[in-house]
């Protein structure tokens, strides 16, 4: 059985409990080997938590609680472990074996990433070998996620000095184990299922991954973990996005299936997944956001509504002396749909005394973006306070084009608790409006239909200022998320160099704000926030 759980970072009590239960349910249906996600006891990835020996002390403290319900098992549970050999790193990435209610040894995981989110060098010592265990008869291999990536060469980061998968081969397993954290990012799933069945194919063992579900921070978690035949078919999946229990029988020689649709359904339920597990696991229940009337913001409407609960969801329609009377009556309508509350806090009132107060200090300078940004961070003060008072998160609405291009106002519409959609595109979150509104409209089709403006002046569009957006998105892909050069970027689209380095050179000067921006839900293969360390000062650009 794959034991598919939801950890939270630290929460040794509630993850051993989740382990435990597991036990349980794999005891009362007659199962005889229970693997759970990498670092399970602990949550994927504790980063700095495992700084703290107290920490790694308590984590050690619960093996001997687990070990006590595994009796008729075989366990293997996720966990940090010290490492006494006195080399370099005090701790191992672990798989803590469990069998009939005997702690029965370790496997340390051997290939610690160290690029992209992943940096697990910082605290761990590679594992010198594989593992293998004897039970019932059968030769089973324990490996830990990143174990099994070299052997298929898709990582392009990097190159380690062994192959975990050739040292096993030479070792005939019967059995292949993987404990797996792998981060969710849009159609990753392909990536990963192939990757594990090149392994089960040169291995010729079956193999069983179980990886992690759930947001933890940025990251968000897919779960969909699975059962491969010795070929390498894909024969049982998981559920994805939710926790769940993988039973296999390695006596039945069941068909192949195959792996479900991976659209922007899949990127959806991951946002959503991102809210509900960064309110829920902090203890937050209610969240607040603007709503323009736009459609960014009628997006983390819909997604914050199916997270948290409509009854939890405010929205706040915040109108100027620009704002189209088109924009406040989509607002209502989307409201009426999703069945949030909506008040509405006129800006004006404080507007035009603001501007009254800086008039003599103005005094001869054109109205610019000093006054269009104004607007913007009379929004942010007044939602923060009504944060402040009523105790709901704030949801930033920005979109991952507007943070690309610096398209965003400092402490105006880049306030916010988590920023919900700043890893998608604005072409995307058209991508998922449209599948929002797949059975029935939910977001009304005006605001699909308008030209995108912050209305902070007399027809004001974003292409005032930025490209359209169905030639800037596949630019900002191209730079950020498959770093491609200028040139390669401009061969490829066929567009002049010289309008490509502009654009990319306005992504590098928005980076000081992008580092003050609130952290947001990791969907795509290369977010703005983690694993993404770009210096604010430097000059390549």
């Amino acid at each position: 059985m794959a034991a598919q759980i939801n950890p939270t970072i630290g929460d040794l009590e509630g993850n051993t409990q989740k382990i435990l239960d597991a036990l349980a349910r794999a005891q009362n249906g007659g199962v005889d080997i229970v693997v759970f996600p990498e670092l399970s006891l602990t949550g994927y990835p504790p980063e700095d938590l495992l700084l703290d020996p107290d920490f790694i002390e308590a984590a050690e403290g619960r093996l001997k609680e687990i070990a006590m319900e595994t009796k008729g098992l075989f366990a293997v549970v996720g966990t940090p472990h010290w490492n006494r050999s006195g080399k370099e790193k005090p701790l191992f990435n672990s798989a803590a074996i469990f069998r009939d209610g005997s702690l029965i040894g370790f496997h340390h995981k051997q290939l610690l990433p160290t690029y992209d989110v992943f940096d697990e060098k910082r605290f761990f010592e590679p594992g010198e070998s594989p593992t293998v265990f004897e039970h019932l008869g059968r030769r089973i291999a324990v490996s830990i996620c990143e174990d099994f990536w070299q052997h298929s060469e898709t990582v392009g980061y990097t190159s380690y000095a062994v192959d975990p998968v050739k040292q096993l081969q030479e070792m005939e397993v019967d059995l292949v184990l993987n404990l797996s954290a792998s981060p969710y990012y849009y159609e990753r799933r392909q990536q990963r299922t192939a990757v594990f069945a090149l392994a089960a194919k040169a291995l010729q063992a079956p193999l069983v991954l179980c990886n992690q579900v759930g947001g933890n921070d940025q990251l968000v978690f897919d779960g969909r973990s699975f059962f491969l035949n010795e070929k390498g078919e894909l024969i049982h999946l998981a559920k994805g996005f939710e926790e769940d229990d993988l039973i296999v029988d390695l006596n039945i020689n069941a068909c192949p299936c195959t792996l479900p649709e991976n659209g922007f359904s899949e990127m959806y339920r991951a946002l959503v997944l991102g809210v509900r597990d960064y309110f829920h696991k902090q203890g937050f229940q209610k969240a607040l956001l603007g709503l323009s009337g736009g459609i960014d913001s009628a997006l983390v409407a819909c997604i914050a509504k199916e997270a948290l609960g409509a009854s939890n969801l405010l929205s706040i329609a915040l109108p100027s002396r620009f704002s189209a009377k088109e924009s406040a009556i989509d607002a209502k309508v989307l409201a009426q749909n999703l069945g949030i509350e909506l008040k509405e806090i006129a800006i004006e009132p404080l507007f035009q005394p603001t501007l009254n107060l800086l008039e003599p200090h103005f005094a001869g300078r054109p109205w610019d973006a000093t006054e269009e940004n104004m607007q913007s961070r009379i929004r942010g003060q007044i939602l923060m306070a009504l944060s402040n008072k009523f105790g709901a998160l704030l949801l930033n609405t920005g979109n991952k084009s507007e943070m690309a291009m610096g398209y965003m106002t400092l402490y105006g519409d880049m306030c916010g608790g988590l920023a919900v959609i700043n890893d998608v595109t604005k072409t995307n979150v058209y991508h998922l409006a449209e599948y929002i509104n797949r059975d029935h409209e939910v977001i009304p089709s005006a605001i699909l239909k308008r030209v995108p403006s912050a209305e902070l002046k007399e027809n004001q569009t974003d292409q005032d200022t930025l490209p359209p957006y169905e030639v800037l998105d596949p630019i900002i892909e191209d730079a950020i998320e498959k770093r491609l050069s200028p040139l390669a970027i401009a061969e490829k689209h066929a567009l002049s160099l010289a309008f490509v380095e502009d654009l990319v050179l306005k992504m590098h000067k928005a980076e000081y704000k992008r580092r003050q921006a609130p952290i947001g839900i990791r969907v795509t293969q290369k977010a703005f926030s983690k694993g993404r360390n770009v210096p604010i000062v430097q000059k390549w650009r």
